[in-house]
This record gives C-alpha cells, structure tokens and sequence, in this order.
C-alpha cells in the first residue's frame, strides 16, 4: 500500500461513517412512526413510541384509510401528479426548445422571467390564482390545480432545459436539417431522445414535488372527493377521535407512495444524474 493511499484511508472510513450516521438519523423517524403504525393504543399507552410492538395491529391502518376514504385520496394525488409531471416536461421541452435551440430575440430576458417566477412565493400566487379559478369556472375542480402545478414546474423545467439545450450539438441538427428535417421532426427524434436522461429526472421531480404540495390544493380543493392525500391528512390532525397508532398510520401511508415511487425509479434517476455529470 502506497504511503498517499495509507494517508486517505482514515479519511475514507470517516466519510463513510458520517454517512451511516446521517442515514439513521433520516431513518430513525420513519422506523418510529412504522412501529407505532402497527402497534395497538394499549402497547402504546403502556410501552410509550419507542417500546416494540407485539404483534401486528392493522387496525389503525384500517380505520384511517376508512375514515378519510384513502384510496380515493390516492387517486386524486396519483392523478394531479403524474399529468403535471408529463405536462411540465412536455412543456418544458417545447419552451426551451425554443429558448435554447431557436435563439429567440430577447432569450435571456424570458430565461430572466422564468427564474424569477420560480422564486414568487405561493402566498403571493393565490388570490391571482384564485380570482382567475373563480372566473373560469374552474375553482374546486382537479383541472385547476393540474393546470396552476404545470405552470408552475415547468418554469423550473424551462430554465434547466433552456442551459441544457444552449449546448446541444449543432452539427447533429445542422445534418438533420439538410438531410430535410422538419423543426418538430429534429425535435421529437433527435433533441428529446438524446436528452431523455434529463427528462426522466425532471418527470421524477416533478411528480414527488406535486405531490407533496398542500398550501394550493388546500385552498383549491374544498369538495373531499377532490382532496389529495396531504390534504386528507392535515384535515385530521387534532380530532379527539385520533389516537396516537391511527396518526401514526395516516404518517405511513401518507409517504409510502412518495418513498415507493422514488424506489421505483432510483436507478432511472441516477442514470439520468450520472449522464448529465458525463456531459
């Protein structure tokens, strides 16, 4: 072993021991509430949050997911996420297609527009927001806020992709237009499939940062058929009927979809960050 590798080593090992460190921190929750999810009111009573639970206790699970109708909670989250998320990338595409292959009259402006936008607290946004769901008929309705949410990401979406697109190949579309390819043709079959890694990481942002929204849809979704899964669980916080184990439920099933789906698509994730380093 080489006197610089015996140097880093320790070095190594602290780092890597920071990490396991931090990881059960941002763990040790998640456990809690796990364990107090499945555990009946008598164990907690007498055993308190840390204490282990016994057996599996359903209950809990049960009387929550019945008393706020979670599967159609699920439903309606499931739905405004996944549409802003492929509307917010679609969108997103177009504009900075526009904006970073097009060169625009006035690009940086626009790109200026977008990023301060992106910093507009949502306080500010929602009288406009609500006047405008008013008078369109649109107030208390899933459509409005999928239309506010894909407004809203693909800024974001748009000044990414805008700096993506600034430094894509020009060559590649300078043969494909004389080959005779049409704007919209080098777009879907050259700009989009060469900067799929990217969009597939947008696509994932975008649908566990709708999803975890509340303060709109709060003020949105009044009608409980409407609600998402952030609102039908702020709505309970604070019943006398919720005992500690029922709460601890609705915590779980509130953020197992969100951890399920970033699971799900952790590789698709990671491919697209490490393609996005490489480049």
């Amino acid at each position: 072993m080489t006197p610089d590798r015996t140097i880093r080593q320790p070095g190594r090992w602290a780092v890597l021991a920071a990490l396991v460190v931090l990881a059960v921190v941002m763990l040790f929750p998640f456990v809690i509430v796990t364990l107090n999810a499945v555990k009946s009111p008598a164990e907690y009573s007498s055993g308190g949050p840390l204490s282990l639970p016994h057996g599996l206790y359903l209950d809990g699970i049960a009387a929550f997911w019945d008393r706020v109708d979670f599967g159609l909670k699920l439903w309606n989250s499931l739905l405004i996420s996944g549409v802003v998320a492929v509307a917010a990338v679609v969108l997103s595409v177009l504009n900075a297609y526009a904006l970073g292959i097009g060169k625009v009259r006035g690009r940086l402006w626009i790109l200026v527009v977008f990023l301060v936008a992106n910093t507009l607290p949502q306080e500010a946004l929602v009288y406009p927001l609500y006047f405008l769901a008013k008078k369109a008929g649109l107030y208390d309705s899933k459509l409005a806020v999928i239309l506010i949410f894909t407004v809203i990401q693909a800024a974001f979406g748009t000044y990414l992709l805008s700096s993506v697109l600034g430094q894509f190949p020009r060559a590649i579309l300078e043969a494909a237009e004389i080959d005779g390819a049409s704007r919209w043709r080098m777009l879907w079959r050259i700009v989009v499939p060469i900067s799929r890694p990217t969009l597939s990481v947008l696509l994932i942002f975008f649908f566990i940062w709708t999803w975890n929204e509340f303060f709109l849809p709060l003020v949105f979704l009044i009608d409980n058929d409407n609600q998402t899964v952030p609102v039908a669980l702020a709505s309970l916080q604070g019943e006398k009927m919720m005992d500690a184990t029922t709460t601890s439920a609705s915590a779980l099933l509130g953020i197992v979809p969100a951890v399920a789906f970033f699971l799900i698509f952790q590789r698709t994730l990671t491919r697209g960050v490490t393609v996005g380093a490489i480049k």
